[in-house]
């Protein structure tokens, strides 16, 4: 019953606006007739109610008799209810039935006066500042001959129009009032037979709209309504069919689609977004449903990707290019874009498709595989070739000679060391970054002073043929949890880089607190050369030296700070450095005590 009314609300107001509209239309015509009939009537009556004062005051303008006119005019004025004004040619006022005429302003530029000069007779509707009130005014000339001897004026006040017009108009109101409410349900009752039928066609279209297809209209005595009832349940059964296929297409390509590792994005000849799945949503930062009718700038403001589209777009050839790509806040990242034509059923180029995989990550590793195995070869390749070198010499007679073969055998050995801590070396980052072994490996607590005591004692000797003087700052019991054996290998590697880039007779300072109930903080304090800022964030990085020569003549393989950098990572910490050039270096591990993998 509801959905008919619907219908019928539909219907019903067009009746009744027309029919509304045709009475109000004929009740304002016959109103403004009426008050325009209404007004021309009262009109006449002042124009021959002022023919008769003309009558009476003709003998007394020529020659003037003011105060008799005067007299008539406040006589007449009284018995009939009107205003009565008498003016002389040059406009001053002679009589007048309600006031005093010596107190009267002149009356010459009165519209209705200049009026009746010119025509004879003059009619203004206005406000009279004597009466303070908005009059009707008809004014009549008076002539001796073809002399003007003066205007006869008459008024009634408006509002007595009006009262007599509103009272007529109420009349045909309440009559159009009467006639709206026939209207009104005459137009119900007509809307009311006529959405019956049209009603089951619209239930019936409403639920094709939400889906079922399955909704019938009844059978109707009214042949076209049949008709159209047949049509439309054609017309479902079909869409039924080719839903169910665009469907079941539709959930096998979104399940492709989703089950993607590389970003698809489908656009059209305008570079508008037709489709974008959820890998290619999430590389950047956008909804899949927003991400759909987005101009492919919107997506990213980076031109190469946008120039990239562009020259897909024009060309039909299948376009392959790498490009950084910065997304959101993050880093730049390295996209690997592909495209190709997409056509739609009849063949035609409707635009491009793009496949988009992130190998920032393939990249990156690449670069420092490169970077690791030229690093590594250069670091090899120096002492292999002195190694040889000197092998050669001493083949080729050196041996004859006890002092050079013993010199040269010295540096042989010392090459030799150094290719095995390089080999000793790789062996522990390896080990290190091998996750798996690290799942394995328990993290107990330990007392930290302990494991930072024995590592000095590694270190005493190296430091002490320097001259250097190592302290340690540790409370006697300071808990600790990780692995103690690969802290101490940390800070080893730290105390022997420094001293390997601290003058003699120069001091080392290890020591150790708890910042709070989770973090405890370990800090190596040289007196060496320093690090200049520009080498801070790279020191690090395998193989990297801040001073080639130095490095290589104090022996050191460019790994030790890494391997540190990995141990620290391992267990969940953080390592810092403070460096002043000339003056020494602090080397900070801040070691998280809660929240690690333990077993």
């Amino acid at each position: 019953m509801a959905k008919k009314r619907r219908m019928l609300w539909q219907l019903y107001p067009a009746f009744l606006f027309i029919a509304l509209l045709s009475i109000v239309s004929v009740t304002w015509y016959s109103g403004s007739f009426l008050k325009s009939f209404y007004l021309r009537e009262v009109s006449l009556d002042l124009e021959a109610r002022a023919r008769l004062v003309e009558d009476r005051i003709l003998p007394l303008l020529i020659p003037l008799n003011k105060k008799r006119i005067d007299e008539i005019c406040k006589s007449m004025g009284k018995r009939a209810e009107i205003r009565i004004t008498v003016i002389g040619p040059d406009g001053k006022v002679y009589g007048d039935s309600h006031h005093d005429p010596l107190t009267m302003d002149n009356h010459g530029t009165r519209p209705e006066v200049r009026a009746a000069m010119r025509e004879g007779t003059g009619e203004a509707i206005r406000f009279s500042r004597t009466l303070q009130r908005k009059l009707m005014y008809k004014a009549v000339v008076v002539r001796k001959g073809k002399t003007i001897a003066g205007v006869v004026r008459t008024s009634i006040p408006v509002d007595t129009v009006d009262k007599a017009l509103h009272a007529i108009q109420l009349r045909i109101v309440l009559a159009g009032l009467f006639i709206a409410l026939v209207s009104a349900g005459m137009s119900f009752l007509v809307s009311r037979y006529t959405s019956r039928p049209l009603e089951e066609i619209r239930r019936v279209a409403e639920a094709y709209s939400k889906g079922d297809l399955g909704a019938r209209a009844p059978v109707s005595k009214i042949k076209e309504i049949d008709e159209i009832a047949g049509t439309m349940k054609g017309m479902a059964d079909s869409l039924r069919e080719r839903i169910e296929t665009i469907t079941r297409q539709r959930n096998e390509l979104s399940t492709v689609l989703s089950s993607m590792m590389e970003g698809v994005i489908a656009v059209d000849l305008q570079g508008r977004i037709l489709s974008i799945n959820g890998t290619a949503a999430r590389l950047f930062h956008v909804d899949p449903e927003n991400g759909v009718g987005m101009m492919i700038e919107e997506l990213s403001r980076n031109p190469m990707l946008a120039g990239f589209v562009t020259r897909a777009l024009h060309e039909q050839d299948t376009f392959e290019e790498d490009m950084n790509i910065r997304v959101g806040t993050e880093d730049d990242r390295i996209l690997n874009l592909r495209s190709t034509s997409l056509l739609d059923a009849n063949g035609e180029r409707i635009g491009t498709l793009l496949v988009i995989a992130d190998v920032t990550r393939v990249r990156k590793l690449e670069n420092m595989r490169r970077d690791f195995v030229a690093n590594l070869s250069h670091e090899i390749k120096t002492p292999i070739t002195t190694i040889k070198g000197f092998v050669e010499t001493l083949l080729d007679g050196a041996l004859e000679n006890p002092d050079d073969a013993l010199r040269f055998m010295g540096i042989i050995e010392k090459h030799t060391r150094r290719l095995e801590a390089l080999v000793e070396d790789l062996l522990t980052l390896s080990r290190i970054e091998q996750e798996g072994e690290f799942a394995k490996t328990a993290f107990d607590e330990f007392n930290l002073r302990g494991v930072l005591n024995s590592a000095l004692q590694l270190c005493l000797t190296k430091a002490e043929a320097k001259g250097i003087t190592a302290s340690l700052d540790c409370p006697e019991v300071l808990p600790a949890r990780g692995n103690a054996g690969q802290i101490e290998q940390a800070v080893v590697n730290l105390l022997d880089n420094a001293i390997n880039y601290s003058p003699r007779e120069s001091s080392i300072r290890v020591s150790a607190r708890k910042k709070d109930a989770e973090t405890v903080i370990i800090s190596v304090t040289d007196q060496g050369y320093g690090i200049a800022p520009e080498h801070i964030q790279r020191i690090f990085e395998r193989f990297y030296r801040v001073d080639k020569g130095r490095s290589r003549a104090v022996g050191g393989t460019g790994l030790g700070l890494a391997i540190v950098k990995h141990i620290v990572q391992a267990h969940g910490g953080e390592i810092f450095v403070e460096s002043t050039p000339g003056k020494g270096s602090t080397f900070t591990i801040h070691l998280k005590q809660a929240g690690l993998n333990q077993q």
